[in-house]
């Protein structure tokens, strides 16, 4: 799959040459530029993850966040993506590699879901543009919203544990 992919991206760009050499060089500095502006951050939370399962291994993660985790691995995910401020681009990644190591779908679920939707971190700045009322009625909404979710994809993916 990776490799056709791959096979199709480089076909698609020797089109995008044929047709217009300028253009298609200007699209690659472009894109050249997102990513180098993308790496950093990808690679600052990659060998984060990475030292994160040198010391603890599948057992110890299953345990904390696995599917057996219950209730508690459910909030203590929800806690955590609600304070941690990463893209998605990057959290998606991550997810993949904590659900290799043991975790349970529902709680990557609500990891994944409170990180995209709760900002604890960006309160602050979501409070002096809309108001503390709102600010705090949207978080809450969201973190409340984020658990309809892990278990709406706790039955999909057959995770459950209530």
């Amino acid at each position: 799959m990776n490799i056709s992919l791959y096979v199709i991206t480089l076909l698609l760009l020797g089109a995008s040459t044929w047709r217009d050499k300028m253009k298609t060089k200007k699209a690659c500095k472009k894109a050249w530029k997102a990513f180098e502006n993308i790496m950093p951050q990808f690679l600052g939370v990659i060998v984060l993850v990475g030292m994160m399962m040198a010391v603890f291994d599948a057992a110890f993660i299953s345990r904390l966040i696995g599917d057996q985790s219950g209730p508690l691995g459910l909030v203590l995910s929800a806690l955590v993506g609600s304070i941690t401020l990463i893209p998605g681009f990057v959290a998606f990644p991550t997810a993949a590699i904590l659900l290799s190591n043991g975790a349970g779908h529902m709680q990557i679920a609500a990891f994944v879901s409170t990180l995209m939707m709760v900002g604890v971190v960006t309160l602050p700045v979501e409070i002096q543009y809309f108001g503390k009322k709102i600010a705090w009625s949207r978080n809450i909404l969201a973190f409340l919203f984020s658990f309809i979710v892990a278990v709406l994809v706790g039955k999909v993916a057959g995770g459950i544990w209530l």
